[in-house]
């Protein structure tokens, strides 16, 4: 195992100045003579759509990294897998094809076909104590000897702590993505995070709230007016996120997003356009989910939406709220925000919502 140990002292000393450590690692592990085929690391995640994520090295093609969601535990295939059992034992399970035979397992048959001779889940425990997994193939005609296998044994505690090293600072910034935006977010991780700390941009600028929502919360039972928050909610920020738009806040029943302009702002007349053809998508999504809702014998949704083109700041007010997003002037040309999208766009007339006017900061929806 000598041979394979400047491997486990890169891995102890925190595998420096290596964003692509899985990719180095087996890398390393090969120039060592480990015969490794594929190798793949599954690390769940704290995140409110994504439930882990998969990092996947094979000879032939280097690392690619996908994402699993919630559901896929309750899938068969699922249930069936080495990765369930290594989770709900934290035992490492080993499957010998050349030797022993393959059992009934999809992901296991895959890979027998594909020339696999073994095949090794090791969990990786974190210091929490949650469990993850790495899985090690080999086409080895006999596949792992006791001298690999071993070997492979001793990478597995410095690259748990390399891998959680790596997971904590996916897991910060997804929480800061999920919870004040991506800008936002960067510049909290990028350490400006000192009360009063402000920084000006300038951006096209959204916020939409639903009508009538007060009398709907005195109406509606809570689980009721949280889901239907939650499918309202589905019909906005899908058709931000697509079109290149970040949502800052939701404020109750609001939403405040971002549409940034580039240093120079030459991209004004395009980043407009872009919140305008989100805005005409979420009031197509809006528009069917009350047409579903009416359909039921429930209340309509009417909503209304304002967009404007300036500058806002991103200031930290105080120690529980990190940042935040403030339009500081509502000027722009004559008639306020009206004509401030539309001159930008270079769009005279549009309709939303049966309003047909020029195009203004404040398009009115489904009054």
């Amino acid at each position: 195992m000598d041979g394979f140990r400047p491997v486990i002292d890169w891995l102890i000393d925190g595998a420096p100045s290596d964003a692509r450590s899985v990719a180095t690692l087996c890398q390393r592990l090969v120039s060592c003579g480990m015969p490794l085929w594929r190798v793949a690391v599954f690390v769940t995640t704290l995140h409110p759509d994504v439930m882990g994520r998969r990092f996947l090295w094979t000879a032939e093609s280097g690392v690619t990294t996908s994402e699993a969601l919630f559901d896929v535990v309750e899938t068969d295939e699922y249930r069936r897998s080495p990765f369930a059992v290594v989770y709900d034992t934290g035992k490492a399970v080993r499957y010998r094809f050349a030797t022993d035979g393959c059992p009934d397992i999809p992901v296991l048959r895959e890979l027998k076909a594909d020339g696999a001779t073994d095949y090794v889940a090791f969990p990786l425990r974190f210091s929490d104590g949650t469990t993850h997994v790495a899985t090690w193939s080999t086409r080895q005609p006999l596949g792992f000897t006791a001298e690999q296998f071993s070997a492979l044994e001793s990478v597995i505690a410095p690259l748990a702590r390399v891998a959680e090293i790596r997971a904590l600072r996916r897991t910060a910034g997804n929480l800061i993505e999920t919870y004040v935006g991506n800008q936002t977010g960067e510049r909290i991780l990028a350490g400006k995070i000192r009360r009063g700390h402000v920084e000006t941009l300038r951006a096209a600028i959204w916020l939409s709230d639903m009508r009538g929502f007060t009398s709907l919360a005195e109406r509606l039972p809570p689980q009721a007016l949280i889901d239907l928050l939650n499918q309202y909610f589905d019909c906005q920020v899908p058709a931000i996120a697509e079109h290149g738009g970040e949502v800052l806040k939701f404020m109750g029943d609001g939403l405040l997003a971002i549409f940034p302009l580039g240093a120079d702002e030459s991209d004004t007349r395009p980043v407009c356009a872009r919140a305008l053809a989100s805005a005409r998508k979420a009031d197509a999504r809006v528009a069917d989910l009350s047409g579903r809702r009416v359909a039921m014998d429930e209340s309509a949704i009417r909503f209304g939406l304002a967009l404007h083109v300036g500058p806002g700041d991103v200031r930290q007010h105080r120690r529980w709220q990190p940042a935040g997003f403030h339009l500081h002037r509502a000027g722009g040309q004559s008639g306020g925000p009206a004509g401030e999208i539309g001159s930008q766009t270079g769009t005279d007339d549009y309709r939303i919502g049966g309003i047909r006017g020029p195009i203004a900061g404040a398009i009115r929806t489904r009054r």
